[in-house]
């Protein structure tokens, strides 16, 4: 009988050293995932895609979205600093609010990589994943500039302005990227921003958040078209911000629909870019930066530096943050097909 007991004692012990050799390996791969909420289409699909791609790389994946709650994400990462994950891949919902977290992080010696958003005010960034931002602006504008014919028309034309989060860096970048195009074109008269609101704090949006753009552009629509004056453009610099203004549009705006720019190709922007409702989305294909970012966990796991192609740009306030920057493409009503559909990123029935 004390045979077969320490017989079981000791196949328990095996057993309990075998759990905890595989567990140590588990954690030798594991990768924590911030995303800032599930409110927003995207957020959902970069955030599939990291998981997927990372899953079919090898690593464990631990996938945490905030309901863009700065308090919930700080403790989301703490956990997934304590829990041994061995690189963080952070798309942050403010910039600037991940200091004290990131600097655990630095002491215990894990990877940040900033996530489609820039984290501000840390050294503990090692790199920075995206799109090329000032690309989407630029891209935004000129298509307002071309399809208005700014250089070949005399105007004036009436435009109005929205762009994101003011604690979102990215934002920055894509009104920059689309004022330096419109700009030159407001200062000769062929443009006019008739409310008046075009400085980056008064045109910001916060959180991105489509009632919000709705409800400032059912203000502007009140105080400077409501007696048939037209609207020409309307520069938006996310689906969800040309959502709102869309919406105020079909309420309270008699004229024919404007210019209307956007980013992300969400599903209700597409199906307005249809029927007519919205002009175009820059479309970033998540699969591209998904991809892109498990190049970057790999080589970093094997003792490598992550690949980049921009070691300017990026000044997150402590440090030039090394970068890769993805190439952003339009899509409106002629392309999207080929863009979305051929390219297996929707179906028809995700547009239907």
């Amino acid at each position: 009988m004390k045979k077969f007991l320490s017989m079981l004692l000791a196949a328990g012990m095996l057993l309990s050293i075998g759990l905890a050799g595989c567990a140590k390996k588990e954690d030798s791969k594991k990768i924590g995932v911030a995303m800032p909420t599930k409110s927003l289409q995207r957020w959902n699909q970069d955030g599939d895609n990291m998981k997927k791609k990372l899953e079919e790389a090898g690593f464990v994946v631990d996938l945490q979205y905030a309901d863009d709650d700065i308090a919930t994400q700080v403790t989301q990462i703490e956990n997934m600093i304590n829990g041994g994950c061995k690189v963080l891949v952070i798309a942050s919902i403010d910039g600037g609010s991940l200091g004290t977290v990131l600097a655990t992080a630095q002491e215990k010696k894990i990877p940040v990589i900033a996530y489609d958003r820039l984290i501000m005010d840390s050294d503990a960034v090692s790199y920075y994943a995206t799109f090329d931002n000032y690309k989407v602006g630029t891209i935004q504008g000129e298509y307002i500039r071309d399809q208005l014919n700014l250089d070949g028309t005399d105007g004036p034309y009436n435009i109005e302005i929205f762009t994101g989060d003011p604690g979102d860096n990215n934002a920055r970048f894509f009104y920059n990227g689309a004022m330096d195009v419109l700009n030159p074109y407001i200062d000769a008269g062929k443009l006019v921003v008739k409310s008046g609101q075009k400085d980056f704090e008064t045109v910001a949006t916060a959180g991105w958040k489509t009632e919000n753009a709705q409800s400032r552009m059912d203000a502007i629509i009140s105080g400077n078209y409501a007696d048939g004056t037209k609207l020409d453009a309307v520069l938006c610099s996310n689906d969800s911000t040309a959502l709102g203004v869309a919406n105020a549009l079909e309420a309270g705006y008699t004229g024919d629909y404007p210019i209307i720019t956007g980013q992300d190709c969400d599903k209700p922007n597409v199906k307005n870019m249809i029927n007519g409702k919205q002009s175009m989305s820059v479309f970033k294909d998540t699969r591209t930066l998904a991809d892109k970012v498990v190049e970057m966990v790999k080589a970093i796991m094997d003792g490598k530096e992550a690949p980049v192609n921009d070691k300017e740009t990026y000044n997150n306030g402590k440090k030039v943050v090394p970068s890769y920057l993805c190439t952003p493409v339009f899509a409106d009503a002629g392309n999207y097909k080929e863009l979305l559909i051929d390219s297996g990123y929707y179906s028809e029935a995700d547009l239907a």
